[in-house]
């Protein structure tokens, strides 16, 4: 995979809408769709109710639907989620696009969202094609530092097969643990969120939430690493 100038930034309207002035009710929305989805009405219907009523465009409705989660999906969540400093000779199976990107993202300086459950957003997606921005390497290299400080004792990242270039991010990942002498293997498979969703050993890493709602136990890893960053990152609490 060659070199890159690309970063995955902020969208061009990212600025304006989710401008200091735009928070309150976006944090409001966030707490009404929550309220919505603990009384059990489905997700569409509820975000279109309430986008409406704040008035909100397409990304920040968007950003809204990831930050909220209904107070059954909460409990759970938190009932299975280990601490980073919990992970001593454990395996990590990671969701990889989905904490990569969101690594990528706030490196490049690009909006994170923090939602009721902790876990951090970003609005990007692949559309079936990865490219490689200028901080793909560090982020892959900040979450293998950050694992062998707390003396994890395998990484298993998992990525979409059907994603274009996702095998030359195999071999990228593979020649960054052979450099640093990490312990990962590398997994491209159809269904990854499948294979999280139903492995019975391992700690899951991933915020997406139907994987965190299924899975035997996860960690907020992107949130941990990002935490340990001196960059100035665009973290919104929702």
């Amino acid at each position: 995979m060659p070199s890159t100038k690309r970063t995955r930034g902020q969208h061009p309207n990212d600025r304006k809408f989710f401008a200091e002035k735009f928070l309150p009710d976006l944090r409001a929305a966030t707490y009404d769709l929550s309220i919505l989805l603990t009384m059990g009405y489905p997700d569409k219907a509820s975000l279109k109710l309430v986008g409406d009523r704040f008035r909100l465009t397409e990304r920040q409705r968007m950003s809204v639907l990831r930050g909220a989660c209904s107070d059954a999906n909460l409990a759970l969540r938190k009932a299975k989620e280990l601490t980073p400093n919990n992970l001593a000779q454990k395996t990590i199976l990671i969701d990889g696009f989905n904490l990569l990107i969101t690594l990528e993202t706030a490196l490049s300086g690009g909006l994170i969202f923090v939602g009721r459950d902790g876990s951090y957003r970003d609005l990007a997606s692949v559309h079936g094609t990865y490219k490689r921005v200028t901080t793909t390497q560090e982020a892959v290299e900040l979450v293998g530092h950050f694992c062998k400080k707390r003396q994890v004792e395998k990484l298993i990242w998992y990525f979409d097969t059907p994603v274009s270039n996702s095998g030359r991010l195999k071999v990228l990942l593979y020649e960054i643990a052979e450099q640093n002498d990490w312990n990962w293997e590398i997994i491209l498979d159809f269904n990854p969120d499948k294979v999280l969703k139903e492995a019975k050993e391992g700690v899951v890493v991933s915020s997406d939430a139907m994987v965190i709602n299924e899975c035997v136990e996860w960690v907020n890893l992107g949130k941990a690493v990002l935490s340990e960053v001196d960059t100035k990152l665009n973290i919104i609490q929702l």
